[in-house]
């Protein structure tokens, strides 16, 4: 199909180009339109674009537009699939993880079985559910770590846990991610 797009002067995103590389252990399974991936974190599946064609070329998955033309939303929509398939089979040989820690007096969170209970200053504690397919460990009790298959699952559970007391702007007090760096207001001067 590469060979076809080349001959004809077909433009194809830059990063749908790529071949998306699968390491050992990772299973792949092309049913029509349907991809299912198998690792050893789990499984995932995604739904390919109709616009998309999806082939398994060794230890690769080459991913081309089925309609030859020039269009930008048929190069756009093959790299936005080949982007969503790379990170499903990082997402099963590896996993993704996010970081927070909880700054301030008396913040702290604990982490059993499917809730996470979180102390954060308010006069009730929060209690969140974790949702299917992600695992939430406290390594310190200011310490969250939110791992899971599904990129995308990962930074919205990580997201809404944040949003409960996002940083404030003048000591910093709240639930930030790791790596975040909170910009600190001057206080009010007399």
């Amino acid at each position: 199909m590469a060979a076809v797009i080349q001959d004809r002067k077909i433009r194809v995103s830059r990063v749908g180009k790529q071949p998306v590389p699968v390491p050992v252990g990772v299973n792949v399974t092309i049913n029509g339109q349907q991809v299912t991936l198998k690792g050893k974190n789990g499984s995932a599946e995604i739904q390919i674009h109709p616009w998309v064609l999806v082939q398994q070329e060794g230890s690769k998955l080459q991913v081309t537009p089925k309609v030859l033309t020039n269009e930008a939303k048929y190069r756009a929509m093959t790299g936005t699939m080949r982007a969503l398939l790379n990170n499903l089979v990082i997402g099963v040989s590896q996993g993704f993880e996010r970081k927070l820690q909880l700054v301030g007096v008396g913040y702290r969170a604990q982490a059993q079985g499917n809730l996470l209970n979180l102390a954060l200053g308010f006069s009730h504690p929060i209690e969140f559910k974790v949702p299917e397919g992600i695992t939430i460990q406290t390594a310190a009790p200011t310490e969250i770590i939110v791992r899971g298959v599904d990129k995308q699952q990962v930074g919205e559970v990580a997201a809404q846990i944040r949003a409960y007391r996002p940083p404030e702007p003048y000591k910093g007090k709240g639930v930030r991610y790791a790596d975040e760096t909170i910009i600190l207001k001057e206080a009010k001067k007399k």
